[in-house]
């Protein structure tokens, strides 16, 4: 990391002054940075993917759970927007993601016809009929 005299990262309401002069080791100025960058960033297409990393291995929620997770139970329209743009689908398991009555998202959504059961169905998770038993592999 380059090294300045003094470097102060700030926004309206919050602030870190640090003196860069080797005194702070990297990995902590970039933890203070990540942590001052989330505390503003906080938006409500970043609770719903905190949200679908929730749903472990093995189970499914509902666009309205994940809604609900998210802190508003009334976007379930946006948890959609959002999985269909997910920035990171390796750790935001958007394929886990069903409406609520159990039935999987549109083929195109997940990269092709029968993806997304696919995927469930590694996850142990029984698809029958492109449709998932709440009950059974809900939260």
């Amino acid at each position: 990391m380059k090294r300045c005299a003094k470097s102060i990262l700030q926004n309206k309401d919050h602030w870190n002054t640090i003196i860069l002069d080797g005194s702070v080791p990297d990995e902590d100025v970039k933890r203070m940075i990540a942590e001052s960058y989330d505390l503003v960033t906080d938006t409500p297409t970043k609770r719903i993917y905190e949200a679908v990393k929730k749903i472990p291995r093995g189970k499914v929620a509902t666009y309205a759970q994940i809604a609900e997770m998210a802190g508003n139970p009334k976007m379930c329209r946006a948890v959609g927007n959002a999985l269909h743009r997910n920035p990171d689908p390796d750790n935001i398991p958007c394929y886990r993601v069903v409406n609520s009555k159990g039935a999987l998202a549109d083929e195109f959504v997940f990269g092709g016809a029968g993806v997304q059961k696919r995927l469930l169905e590694e996850d142990g998770i029984e698809v029958t009929e492109d449709r998932v038993d709440l009950k059974k592999f809900g939260l």
